[in-house]
């Protein structure tokens, strides 16, 4: 096999260990180049079928063509879709940049505070609806106790510390220093009453590989990674007031792995359009302690 059917393989392996063995399982979908294989690959692994439910967090400041792209493809594909959100912190204003919080401080309120809550379901979540073509309250509020993310160990430092199955507590919370081995793809699924475990099945894939993997498989995906004319795209996405867009004329997925490929961004952190990383200190790891992706 060559090297992308290999991933391919050991995630759709790691997918349906995870559907196996977690009861109250979920996938999240931040609507990004990498969940959306993940979303992919699940339906591959799955024949077509997504058999939990997909998550995803909205801050209210994604950029518009995100949420458009989101609502299409749950559509089109049938989706089993659920969003959560901070109401109260929106209504009070304490966001970025059009109320009284710093960068940091809305990213832990409309992000990992949302995430937390959302999934312990503590909140109200809103699953879309087939048959009236809207989002509803879900009835369900159960806690989601197995959660598939689709982070990659090589795109921020924080996140080379995970494992495939990597447990957090009650609460979300992430000790670093307490991860189980993990050796010749033998994996730890069976873990105590009250552990919350993320499943991560893209942590061995590249930046390359996804663009590599989304030109194979005709993955559709959102436009503004692609120059559209003013020689600058996205290389990450997130909320619109923080996520600045790279120099860049790659106008199609083929330019983009080129572009790669050419060692452009050798010595250019994949978010470094992410201002909040900045203010954090260039990583996530402090959030993603507290429960963030």
């Amino acid at each position: 096999m060559d090297q992308l059917t290999q991933l391919e393989s050991l995630s759709i392996h790691i997918l349906r260990e995870a559907y196996a063995n977690f009861r109250n399982l979920c996938m999240l979908w931040s609507i990004g180049k990498d969940s959306t294989v993940l979303l992919w690959l699940a339906r591959k692994a799955f024949y077509g079928h997504v058999p939990f439910p997909l998550v995803h967090i909205d801050t209210h400041f994604k950029i518009p063509e995100m949420i458009k792209y989101r609502d299409r493809l749950t559509r089109e594909w049938k989706l089993p879709m659920l969003y959560g959100e901070n109401k109260a912190a929106l209504n009070t204003k304490q966001t970025f940049p059009d109320g009284n919080a710093d960068r940091i401080t809305c990213c832990r309120l409309l992000k990992a505070e949302a995430l937390k809550n959302t999934l312990n379901g503590k909140w109200p979540r809103y699953r879309f609806n087939h048959k009236a073509g809207k989002y509803q309250v879900d009835e369900n509020t159960e806690a989601f106790t197995g959660v598939i993310v689709g982070v990659r160990s090589d795109e921020e430092g924080s996140r080379s510390k995970e494992r495939y199955f990597s447990p957090r507590d009650g609460e979300n919370s992430w000790d670093v220093g307490d991860q189980p081995p993990e050796f010749w793809n033998q994996f730890k699924t069976d873990f105590a009453p009250g552990t919350h475990v993320r499943v991560h099945p893209l942590l061995d894939w590249t930046e390359t590989n996804i663009w590599e993997y989304i030109e194979r498989e005709s993955i559709p995906t959102v436009s503004l990674y692609y120059d559209q004319g003013s020689g600058r795209r996205y290389r990450s996405l997130g909320c619109g007031p923080c996520t600045h867009p790279v120099e860049s004329t790659a106008k199609n997925v083929r330019e983009i792995i080129e572009e790669l490929q050419s060692g452009k961004f050798a010595n250019i952190a994949e978010r470094s359009g992410r201002a909040q990383d900045k203010e954090d200190g260039g990583g996530l790891e402090t959030l993603r302690r507290e429960g963030y992706m």
